[in-house]
């Protein structure tokens, strides 16, 4: 499929790689992405978004880039909460491309790029401090998907009682309710198991929408339809979730 640009800012300049059909049978373990979410809370009070949002387009991506990443997002929450987050989607390879991403000082081309950043003076921080998810991609999704000009992405959490109940509903959508979501249009951007985070166990997925009403219409379907309440009945999927949590975001 093709590669395209993927940074979601005003001018977005990574390129991103759609990897095999989410449904394709024969997608190889190893083609899994392991996606980062990161979340940054800005400094309450604080005017640095902007440079925040310039250094993550066109400092950080670029360097993650060069090092072989496909695919970087930038996203605010909806509403103006209080202190406001913004929020980056990441997807690395593999797990050494990761770990070769968190140091970036002998990136000369990044160094340039981020000096505005790195001379932010101590009493005048952007943020806080910034959080991370690290998610396996599922076997049946192993990569992120193309949300095209989306403008409201749905990020989900489904926590589990057990790594066993968080199994269960794993295999409930890499088996079973994958064709279904885009049936009814809930079409998703990624699909990830939380290897490491605040929510263990738990799987995190997110959708993407044209608005809030394409996206409570498309789940009204989706809660009626004769699959889902023949799949969700069925024993083995049974207390697979026993919380959901919900973060509604837009293109930042």
């Amino acid at each position: 499929m093709q590669r395209r640009n993927f940074l979601a800012a005003s001018a977005a300049a990574l390129p991103f790689a759609l990897g095999a059909s989410p449904l394709a049978p024969n997608t190889a373990a190893a083609d899994r992405q392991l996606l980062e979410l990161r979340t940054y809370e800005i400094k309450f009070g604080g005017s640095g978004q902007a440079l925040l949002l310039d250094y993550l387009k066109n400092a950080l991506a670029p360097a993650l880039q060069r090092l072989g990443c496909a695919d970087f997002r930038t996203m605010k929450e909806l509403g103006n909460e209080e202190p406001a987050k913004l929020w980056g989607l990441i997807s690395y390879p593999n797990a050494d491309t990761y770990l070769r991403a968190q140091d970036l000082s002998q990136d000369a081309t990044y160094q340039a790029a981020a000096s505005g950043y790195t001379a932010v003076p101590a009493e005048k921080p952007i943020f806080s401090r910034y959080s991370s998810q690290l998610l396996h991609a599922f076997t049946g999704m192993p990569q992120v998907q193309d949300p095209g000009d989306a403008g409201l992405f749905e990020l989900r959490t489904y926590e589990g009682y057990s790594e066993d109940a968080v199994r269960r509903k794993i295999k409930m959508f890499n088996d079973e309710e994958f064709p279904l979501f885009y049936k009814v249009g809930l079409l998703p951007v990624f699909f990830g198991e939380m290897i490491s985070g605040p929510y263990r166990p738990s799987l995190v997925y997110m959708l993407h929408f044209k608005d809030m009403e394409e996206r409570n219409a498309n789940w009204q379907v989706f809660i009626a339809h004769p699959e889902w309440k023949a799949m969700s009945a069925k024993a083995e999927y049974a207390n697979s979730v026993s919380n959901i949590r919900k973060t509604f975001l837009l293109p930042a």
